[in-house]
């Protein structure tokens, strides 16, 4: 993939994960799949807007996209050339960045444009413009620094605390073991995390532990191995989990020729 990464800045860190720019070409027929992830994810397309669809779904075109947390494939249609940046923002980071919470966008694709704040076009055009990716990650670190800067993040201390459990277990701890932790009941914990991020606890496990298993398979690491270092009962257990989760094989999906930022470790 020509493209590169870099991590933004350190005041950002816990709103944003390394920004990623590609420039891919392909066989035109190539279509990518968006995987589910426990991050929100923005897209900023250069040379030609994204084409993306829900499998069975019609396709939307965006120049500038947000897609929330989301249990199935986004089909991405390449057409030969994908060329942009793509980030990944944690739960706080999209009310802070966005203006809204995660879960406003579960299961959703949106432009820009329909969200309370955004990157603006202006900001676009000069990413688009920009004589490399080192001065396109320059300009997204001094946007989004003042972005974070102006925005009143509204958080909740036990929520962030419990995402923090899943995310450092890889998804393998039990919703009540994570519950307990925080002081609070297996209750509020699924009824906040529905309403903040759309998911439930399990749910959230389910791509934290999704994530870290994909990670590890893309690195070579034996199907049998990764299975049982993510906490799933046997490789066919992952198999199953995979095939819902990304409408593919194990196998299949660490083959896909194109992943976009998933493949950044």
């Amino acid at each position: 993939m020509a493209g590169a990464t870099r991590a933004p800045h350190p005041a950002l860190a816990h709103l944003v994960g390394d920004y990623v720019g590609y420039d891919e070409r392909m066989d035109p027929r190539v279509v990518h799949h968006g995987l589910p992830s426990p991050a929100v994810t923005v897209i900023l397309a250069f040379d030609a807007p994204l084409e993306s669809a829900w499998p069975g779904g019609p396709t939307t075109r965006h120049w500038r996209l947000a897609g929330g947390l989301h249990l199935r494939p986004v089909l991405v249609h390449t057409r030969g050339h994908q060329h942009g940046i793509q980030l990944s923002l944690t739960p706080r980071g999209a009310r802070a960045l966005l203006g809204l919470p995660a879960g406003a966008l579960a299961g959703e694709v949106v432009d820009h444009d329909e969200l309370p704040t955004c990157l603006s076009a202006a900001t676009h055009a000069r990413l688009a413009e920009a004589a490399g990716w080192q001065e396109r990650f320059d300009i997204l670190d001094a946007e989004l620094r003042r972005r974070a800067d102006r925005v009143r993040q509204r958080t909740e201390a036990d929520l962030d605390r419990a995402w923090a459990l899943l995310e450092r277990s890889r998804g393998t701890a039990r919703v009540e073991e994570v519950a307990r932790a925080v002081g609070r009941s297996p209750r509020w914990l699924s009824g906040r995390f529905a309403a903040e991020l759309g998911v439930s606890p399990k749910q959230a496990a389910r791509l934290h532990r999704f994530d870290h298993a994909r990670r590890a398979a893309q690195r070579g690491i034996p199907l049998g191995q990764v299975a049982a270092e993510a906490g799933y009962a046997d490789q066919s257990h992952l198999t199953r989990d995979w095939g819902q989760l990304a409408s593919q094989t194990p196998r299949e999906l660490v083959g896909e020729p194109f992943r976009f930022v998933q493949d950044r470790t």
